[in-house]
């Protein structure tokens, strides 16, 4: 759920609205970085398989009942956010449509694990609700910045950790959904990392807000610019 996640890209500015608005939470690159136009490649691969899961994960709670199956897929998932950015960059492999792509992954994820856990009733709505509204608030953001024509935000460390504290926590509260001895110590954990990623998230909404001014300033004067040429 990493939050802003760069505007032409802001985290989310995540994960939904990626198609207008590129992130660099996963795949950052250099722009004379080469082979931007590629598409087939191993790290959209990735993340290819990250979004084809999500249905998956939707079957094992609501059709398999296999909450724990679900809750440790939903982890997997969540974990292995950080694969596809590092081959891309490790292997050079760095693509405009990655750089697309791996933030909606991350917001379809995100939004699918709060609404579906939440529904299954492991997550109090208020706190679900809380993170659906941050997601909403980053993703209409990062619209509005894109179509004023602003230049790139970089994701701020604070985001990352906020989406990475959340992504633990929900399938720990799917984990902790029960009467069983061994379901105590995960839903204490779930509220721990919950609460600090929460906090995390909102906070680095905030922290845009000055970022934001100066990279909408930037573009108009970019355009400025490239009008008087």
């Amino acid at each position: 759920m990493d939050g802003v996640d760069g505007v032409d890209g802001v985290d989310g500015v995540d994960p939904g609205t990626r198609g207008a608005v590129t992130s660099t939470v996963g795949h950052d690159a250099a722009p004379e970085d080469p082979g931007l136009d590629r598409i087939v490649t191993v790290p959209n691969a990735i993340t290819l398989v990250r979004l084809a899961c999500i249905p998956l994960f939707v079957w094992l709670l609501f059709g398999a009942d296999r909450q724990t199956a679900a809750a440790l897929l939903l982890a997997a998932l969540g974990a292995t956010d950080w694969v596809d950015g590092f081959v891309a960059r490790r292997y050079h492999q760095v693509s405009t449509f990655g750089k697309v792509l791996d933030p909606v992954a991350d917001r379809v994820l995100v939004v699918t694990a709060v609404i579906t856990i939440t529904i299954h009733g492991a997550v109090p709505v208020w706190f679900g609700a809380a993170t659906l509204a941050r997601e909403v608030v980053v993703s209409v953001a990062v619209l509005l910045l894109a179509s004023l024509g602003a230049k790139r935000i970089d994701v701020l460390w604070v985001g990352k950790a906020g989406t990475f504290a959340l992504m633990f926590s929900y399938p720990a509260f799917l984990l902790g959904d029960g009467d069983a001895r061994w379901q105590g110590p995960f839903l204490v954990l779930a509220w721990v990392t919950g609460i600090i990623g929460l906090t995390l998230a909102w906070v680095a909404a905030g922290s845009y807000l000055p970022v934001a001014r100066k990279a909408l300033a930037a573009g108009r004067r970019a355009r400025t610019e490239g009008v008087a040429s």
